[in-house]
Formats: structure tokens, sequence, C-alpha cells
């Protein structure tokens, strides 16, 4: 059964999101037109695209299996964790690509404050379920951050393409929060929409 901090996640995630958006919708980014916005748009773009292919590899690997088969092959292989990985790296490129420096950091620091209770206890769940066979894994594959030390993946996979489908959806919405972000900034262009203040 799932934790608290699991059930709710996505919801929170969403609220910040949403929270953030309204942030950037009534403040000017303190660095337009001096060619700063242009550098961290690319960086935001860039850690965006990682971010939403790293996803549906993770996708592709536990669609139809997540906690009834042990994965630890592809992605899963890198890290245990690594659809919070490219989760991470995806929030904090749609940060940038808000023009902003102060949008990531909230992003970056909220992530840092809750997702160890989400990986605690997901990996609690794990031993539970799969005993000495996630020990072992555990001990072998670091939590987060990624090594190819260990890198392996087979040369067929079986996924279930139905519950792929309705994961894409997940996958991509970083892309879509991106184009959200332009159009807001070309209304405040434009002067549809007003602006109060300035953030940087």
């Amino acid at each position: 059964m799932s934790s608290f901090f699991e059930r709710v996640r996505i919801s929170l995630s969403r609220i910040l999101v949403v929270f953030l958006i309204i942030i950037r919708v009534l403040a000017n980014g303190g660095w337009e037109g001096t060619g700063v916005d242009l550098v961290i748009f690319l960086i935001g773009c860039i850690l965006v695209g990682v971010g939403t292919l790293g996803r549906l590899w993770c996708v592709l690997y536990i669609a139809g299996y997540k906690d009834n088969t042990l994965i630890t092959e592809g992605p899963y292989s890198l890290c245990r964790h690594p659809l919070y990985f490219f989760s991470f790296l995806g929030a904090i490129g749609v940060g940038f690509a808000s023009e902003t420096l102060l949008i990531p950091s909230i992003l970056a620091v909220a992530f840092w404050i809750y997702y160890p209770h989400v990986i605690r206890d997901e990996e609690s769940r794990m031993v539970q379920l799969h005993a000495d066979k996630y020990q072992k894994y555990k001990e072998s594959t670091p939590t987060f951050f990624p090594s190819f030390n260990n890198f392996k993946e087979p040369e067929q996979y079986v996924a279930n393409p139905q519950i792929f489908r309705k994961n894409l959806f997940d996958a991509c919405w970083f892309v879509w929060l991106v184009g959200v972000l332009e159009l807001v900034e070309g209304l405040q262009e434009y002067h549809i929409i007003p602006t109060y203040f300035t953030i940087y």
C-alpha cells in the first residue's frame, strides 16, 4: 500500500506548478532583453528534453510491472529511482524555461524537501515485496544520481502498451508547460496581461 507521501505526491506537485505559473503570469522576467534570458531558456529546453525522454524510457520499463516485478535493467540499472531523477531534471528545466532563476530554485528546494520521504517510503515497500532481491539491488545501485558502471539492457523487452499509452501524458507534461510559459511571455509582451512586479 502506498504511503501518505506517495499518495499526495502528484497533487502537491500540481499545486506547486500552478502557484509558480501564477507568479510568472503576474511578474516580469528581470533578464528580459539582456541575452541572459535566452541562455537560461536554452538550458531549460535541454533539461526538459532530457527529462521527458528519460521519463518515457522509465515508463516503458515499468509499464505493467511497477510493484509486481523488480525492474533492474535499462534506466533502473543506472539508479533505483530514475523516474524521479528525470522528473527532477524536467521540473528544473521548466523552471529555467520561465527565464528566471527564482522559479527553478523554488522547484529544487521543494523537491529536496519532499522527495526523500517519497523515496524512503517507496523503498520500504519494495523491501517488503522483494526482500533479499531488493536488498541486493539496493547495495549495488545508486539511489538517485545515475551511474553507468552497472548499465545493462536486454535485447528485447515486453511492455504493456495500454499502460504505456496512459502514462504518455504524465511523461510529456514538461513540454506542455514550456508552451504555457511561452504563451504567458507573449501575452505579456503584447500587454494583453498586466504584470505587477519583477523576478529574476
